[in-house]
């Protein structure tokens, strides 16, 4: 061979990495978060749904507990468990609700939930959306765990009994997190504003006038949660005519029933306003945020803008995002999936609105905390106040005398 030969130089073989799934986040909670739902939802789908509900599936739960040295710690904690509840109820319900678990292990794990308002985020409230802004994310408390399975049997069995014809939260699944010795529990349910209207006003509603308006901090928010007296002095009302008012105010009757009956207070409508006439005095354009056209939206839920945040950032107490899917709605239909708590306005409204509104904040029950408060805040206002703090019934009372007053 040749000296001048060429020496042929051989590549160098690239190792090719098994495909696995990787939760990143920019948190080891969230990490650990998305790691579980994709763990619990994969161990489901080899269980038989049962015919019947037993009343152990009431009480059951599954545990987790990950021992890691030095092993993908880029991505997760070397210590760490997940719980989660009820697993086979929570099935059921997400059955019930319409919701595929394979479309509830996309949302929630293909890429980090987002906090909804950063800076109102504390140790002990935290509120996230799935990246689709599909499901909302809560934390919530011990005491809120314990209430979630004391009243579970019974919401369960009203969800069945009224085929989920109800303006209650759709619980979807309930999960603890524990990373580091902290403990962290979660509460899923779907977001009750849709994804294509973009929410102008949103009104957390307790039927109560006693520090019920928003404060000067809240209202300097792109999109603060304004209270009861703010609803009053804005003058707004919800104008959905004669027969859907009925239909509504039964539902809304039939709800506030099962929870005075349950000793539970303290809950809210919440209150989402789109204005479809602002959306075409601001963009000129209703293609893609109008009342009579679809937005588009790519492939991972986001609208044409894409960003979550142009539907419009809600901020506390307890306000969902809009919702997103895949299912567009028919244009100038509101789609009855994921659209299910909105109301168009009846002709007789002065400017053409859409309405959401939903039934949230129920996991309170009236105990020696609540009473307590009672006495105070009826000591600092007198007893004919309306303070928001009172006993379930008189509480279901006078939040449906407020429901059935700013309804026409």
């Amino acid at each position: 061979m040749s000296s001048n030969a060429a020496i042929q130089k051989k590549k160098p073989i690239k190792a090719v990495r098994p495909k696995r799934d990787l939760f990143r986040a920019n948190e080891p909670l969230l990490s650990v978060f998305m790691w579980g739902i994709n763990h619990t939802i994969s161990g489901l789908s080899h269980v038989s749904m049962p015919i019947m509900l037993m009343p152990d599936d009431f009480k059951a739960f599954t545990k987790t507990r990950v021992d890691n040295h030095l092993f993908n710690k880029d991505n997760m904690p070397s210590h760490f468990k997940f719980k989660e509840y009820c697993p086979i109820v929570f099935r059921n319900l997400r059955e019930r609700f319409g919701v595929d678990d394979n479309s509830y292990l996309r949302s929630l794990t293909k890429k980090c939930p987002l906090d909804t308002d950063p800076a109102a985020k504390t140790s002990a409230y935290r509120a996230l959306v799935s990246f689709d802004n599909k499901y909302f994310i809560k934390t919530i408390q011990s005491e809120q765990v314990a209430e979630m399975h004391n009243i579970l049997k019974d919401y369960h069995q009203y969800i069945v009994e009224s085929h989920g014809d109800t303006l209650l939260p759709q619980y979807l699944g309930m999960y603890r997190v524990t990373v580091n010795e902290t403990e962290t529990y979660l509460a899923i349910r779907r977001n009750a504003f849709s994804h294509r209207l973009k929410i102008h006003r949103k009104y957390d509603l307790k039927g109560s006038t006693v520090d019920r308006q928003a404060s000067e901090k809240e209202r300097t928010k792109d999109l603060p949660t304004l209270k009861d007296n703010d609803f009053l002095n804005d003058g707004q009302k919800i104008v959905i005519g004669p027969e859907k008012r009925d239909k509504l105010i039964k539902t809304i009757q039939r709800d506030v029933e099962l929870l005075a009956g349950l000793n539970l207070m303290d809950y809210s409508l919440l209150v989402g306003i789109h204005f479809c006439d602002a959306v075409e005095t601001e963009q000129g354009d209703a293609a893609n945020n109008d009342c009579d056209a679809d937005a588009e939206a790519d492939e991972d839920g986001y609208d044409s803008a894409g960003s979550y945040n142009m539907v419009g950032v809600p901020t506390p107490p307890d306000s969902p995002l809009a919702v997103s899917s895949g299912a567009q709605g028919i244009p100038g239909e509101l789609n009855p999936v994921t659209e299910f708590y909105a109301l168009r306005n009846s002709d007789q409204c002065p400017r053409r609105e859409i309405y959401f509104i939903a039934v949230i904040d129920v996991l309170t029950r009236y105990g020696v905390k609540k009473r307590t408060a009672q006495a105070a805040k009826t000591m600092k206002h007198g007893a004919g106040a309306e303070i928001s703090t009172v006993k379930p019934d008189q509480y279901a009372k006078r939040f449906l005398e407020f429901v059935e007053k700013i309804i026409e």
